[in-house]
């Protein structure tokens, strides 16, 4: 479901050129990272830049920081005294992204913690404009409806992933592909939830946005 290799070079030369921290980080995380493909990459990251900058949101929730490109994306559309909680759930990776989070100009407005999301969602406080999911897969219908209690009316919530290479249309599915499993039944969740409304875009490996009626 990916764009080949020609459509994504000729996207990156007519746009903006990937500003110099991301670069950094792109770089680092794959010389120094495992699975460096889970990084959201250029043109996911600017996608994400121009919704959090469309919405102009006070408050950015994120589930599944990595190394921390995509926070830093959504974090440049924030409000002046706007604020971006990003939660990752391997402690190994820390330092690793809070270095880069140290170099941001927006790293006031970067709160990284480091936990199970199930568990830190409850306990936030502020009802959030903008939502990110992508983390664990087999947990993506208990983070989406843990996060549509704390997302404002009107707010949106963006779920990474939900195309999942376009295994979502393969019928030889192996009984134990439960991360497939899991994004299908993601899926089939949001298609019959009346509270929200939504569209799945074909890119990268699929991204699925959701506006709470």
């Amino acid at each position: 479901m990916e764009f080949n290799t020609e459509i994504t070079n000729y996207i990156l030369n007519n746009i903006n050129p990937e500003d110099l921290l991301l670069q950094e980080i792109s770089r680092e995380t794959n010389a120094k990272i495992m699975r460096p493909r889970m990084i959201s990459g250029y043109i996911q990251g600017k996608l994400l830049e121009m919704i959090s900058f469309m919405i102009s949101p006070k408050y950015i929730l994120e589930i599944g920081t990595y190394t921390g490109y995509s926070a830093l994306c959504l974090a440049k559309g924030l409000q002046k005294n706007g604020k971006i909680i990003t939660i990752e759930i391997n402690d190994e990776l820390q330092n690793f992204t809070q270095s880069f989070f140290n170099k941001s100009e927006n790293k006031h407005k970067i709160e990284f913690l480091i936990g199970d999301a199930l568990e830190i969602v409850p306990k936030l406080e502020p009802l959030f404009d903008l939502i990110f999911i992508d983390g664990d897969k087999t947990n993506y219908i208990k983070y989406y409806e843990q996060c549509l209690l704390k997302l404002r009316v009107g707010g949106f919530i963006i779920a990474d992933n939900t195309l999942w290479s376009g295994k979502v249309i393969d019928e030889t599915i192996k009984s134990n592909d439960y991360q497939t499993k899991a994004i299908i039944e993601f899926n089939t969740h949001i298609k019959n939830d009346k509270r929200i409304d939504k569209i799945i875009l074909p890119i990268r490996d699929g991204i699925s946005i959701f506006r709470k009626l």
